[in-house]
């Protein structure tokens, strides 16, 4: 292999079966394993990833993005949709298409006694809003320049006033 397609494979080329993954955990609630596919390759606008949620946990807070559109393909297993306070059923085979705004919270419950498989497609849209209905979060997630990310998660109730500590 040539020097510049070994660099054009790095950009451009993820293998689902071979990406690093991360365990996120946090008791008694969540447990899913993560390989975020998009984090380092060319892509800009387009994120992916595969979660493997455990048996009877969550992958992540009930949530909604005001500006990400995100897309679920289930590939192994069984669970529900916890979406505008509705249960719904999803199971191998299914994909989910969930539009940016409040009219869409989500979160994905493994249901079952085995894993809980799928593949998450995102547009990366910063700057981004991310409200959490169940805990009153908001978070907000900007990039610099230099492609830094700025992530700072809070209530609204902690919000100050327009003109706090200005002279």
């Amino acid at each position: 292999m040539t020097e510049k397609a070994r660099v054009l494979a790095e950009k451009l080329i993820r293998n689902v079966n071979t990406a690093a993954t991360e365990h996120q955990s946090r008791g008694p609630l969540y447990d899913t394993v993560c390989a975020r596919l998009g984090t380092g390759t060319a892509a800009s606008k387009l994120g992916a990833s595969i979660d493997t949620v455990a048996p009877g946990k969550r992958s992540c807070p009930y949530h909604f993005h005001y500006t990400q559109e995100e897309m679920f393909i289930v590939l192994e297993g069984t669970g529900t949709l916890r979406v505008d306070g509705e249960m719904l059923l999803i199971a191998a085979g299914d994909v989910i298409f969930i539009p940016p705004g409040p009219a869409y919270p989500h979160q994905i419950i493994n249901t079952s006694d085995a894993p809980l498989k799928y593949l998450s497609i995102s547009t990366r849209e910063i700057p981004e809003l991310v409200e959490y209905p169940d805990s009153g979060k908001y978070a907000t997630i900007a990039a610099g320049p230099d492609g830094a990310r700025f992530q700072w998660v809070q209530r609204s109730e902690n919000s100050l006033d327009y003109w706090e500590g200005e002279p």
